[in-house]
């Protein structure tokens, strides 16, 4: 029986550069009255995030920053941050290679500049942010770094094969085809779940994981029963129990049907 439900949001329950089905409204609401939890776990930050748990109407902890942090409400549950120095290593690298990158430090998003890349994230994922210079935000509570590339994914793609091997200390991982994120090594989706599995008194095999992108490979192994979307990497694919529907086709809410409903809500 699935008592725990760990769902990643962009290009899971979120069409890209839209919103949430009704049919994905009403199916979260259903999972919630049948006892189940629905978590969210993503990549974005929690001011973003909680901004959605609370539109679906979730009453559950929010894990944010690829599993960086969990908060209930105003409650910190758990928090995994990069050191000063880690960050200014990762700002220095950036500055060095050329690419944007973005600073989250305690929930607030900086970019040195107002530029396209900072403007299509902020306005893609409806998200605000302020124009400083990275020398000057104190660095107390970094919860990670964003390095992004709109016009050449390929160097994503190198970066994340690369980097790994130059800084082992950070966990790594590409969340889209354009973005490589950089945090503590213990803030994973992994950790996160594992975290609320054992705060709930929930076994891997009553969790229910499931997303669409190479973050979401340590999402997936937090799970008893793992499905990874129809628009998801082939490396995710490959690691699933089950392949849904897209996003676009409510995937998501297939997935529910197949696995915690006995009668079909579509």
């Amino acid at each position: 029986m699935i008592k725990l439900i760990a769902t990643d949001i962009d290009g899971t329950i979120i069409i890209p550069e839209k919103t949430f089905t009704e049919h994905v409204r009403d199916c979260i609401k259903e999972l919630c009255e049948k006892g189940i939890k629905v978590v969210l776990v993503t990549g974005r930050m929690h001011a973003a995030a909680s901004l959605i748990a609370k539109d679906l109407g979730l009453d559950t902890p929010v894990v944010s920053y690829q599993g960086g942090l969990i908060k209930h409400n105003n409650e910190t549950l758990y928090e995994k941050c990069l050191t000063k120095e880690q960050a200014e290593k990762i700002i220095n690298w950036a500055k060095e290679e050329k690419i944007h990158l973005n600073l989250y430090n305690d929930d607030i998003l900086y970019s040195e500049q107002k530029c396209y890349e900072i403007e299509r994230y902020c306005n893609n994922l409806h998200t605000h942010y302020e124009v400083k210079q990275f020398c000057d935000v104190d660095k107390i509570k970094v919860n990670k770094l964003l390095a992004i590339d709109y016009n050449n994914p390929e160097r994503i793609d190198l970066y994340e094969k690369e980097l790994p091997t130059i800084f082992p200390e950070l966990y790594i991982v590409k969340s889209t085809p354009y973005f490589l994120e950089f945090s503590n090594k213990e803030a994973s989706k992994y950790c996160a779940v594992q975290f609320l599995q054992n705060y709930w008194g929930i076994s891997r095999s009553e969790t229910l994981t499931i997303g669409d992108q190479n973050n979401d490979i340590a999402l997936l192994k937090a799970g008893g029963i793992k499905i990874a979307m129809g628009n998801a990497t082939e490396e995710l694919k490959q690691l699933a129990d089950d392949i849904t529907d897209t996003v676009q086709n409510d995937g998501f809410v297939k997935a529910m049907q197949k696995y915690c409903f006995e009668n079909a809500i579509l």
